[in-house]
């Protein structure tokens, strides 16, 4: 019986086990579960027990041989469930003879399993401590990394262009900009009807590779 192979495994290791059922646990998978130290269940979780069953074939000596085989492998069940739960081998025999479903707090009640599984809730965000640190300078340091987005990408690269160009002038010399950098926020951004003429783009580009 494979269950009985996994409850015996289960069983011998020498480490803490603990079984949490989240879903059914039925037959064999009781059997199974009784092998925890630690049996947790879920809120909407089911445990059911019951007989063995098996399918025979022939005369009555075939037929009486499978039912001293069945009430033998029922025995052996009620071991398991006894050892979790120490509910008598009759109270055990007769929850199997009625095939017994369990929601979560009856498996916990009748020692099939030891706690229901709590939800687990979100811990609230803690407040900083003073002392922990200054938020301003930390706001600073990430609008510096982080600034914000402008509501024109033209406007961002006149304002990338002209402090190129101001850096270029200041260091080699030659006509800075007209327009400020601090004006540029001022300025709107041109319509393409109203943008740069290609003479004056061209005059940019020359100046660049001076």
């Amino acid at each position: 019986m494979a269950a009985a192979q996994i409850y015996n495994m289960l069983s011998n290791y020498k480490g803490k086990v603990t079984v949490k059922i989240d879903g059914i646990a039925a037959s064999a998978a009781s059997v199974i579960a009784m092998a925890g130290d630690t049996v947790l269940v879920s809120p909407v979780s089911m445990l059911m027990i019951h007989n063995p069953a098996t399918i025979a074939w022939g005369d009555h000596a075939e037929m009486q041989k499978a039912i001293d085989m069945l009430a033998e492998v029922k025995e052996s069940i009620i071991n398991a469930y006894v050892l979790k739960t120490g509910l008598s081998r009759p109270k055990l025999s007769h929850l199997m003879d009625a095939e017994t479903w369990m929601d979560a707090n009856k498996a916990v009640e009748l020692g099939f399993a030891d706690e229901i599984m709590a939800r687990a809730k979100a811990e609230p965000e803690k407040e900083p401590e003073e002392g922990e640190g200054d938020s301003s300078e930390e706001d600073e340091e990430d609008e510096k990394k982080f600034p914000p987005a402008s509501s024109s990408m033209l406007f961002s690269r006149r304002a990338a262009n002209n402090a190129l160009l101001n850096k270029l002038a200041a260091k080699y010399g030659g006509e800075k900009p007209k327009a400020d950098i601090q004006a540029q926020a001022e300025i709107p951004a041109p319509d393409a009807e109203t943008g740069r003429s290609v003479d004056a783009l061209m005059e940019r580009l020359n100046l660049l590779k001076r």
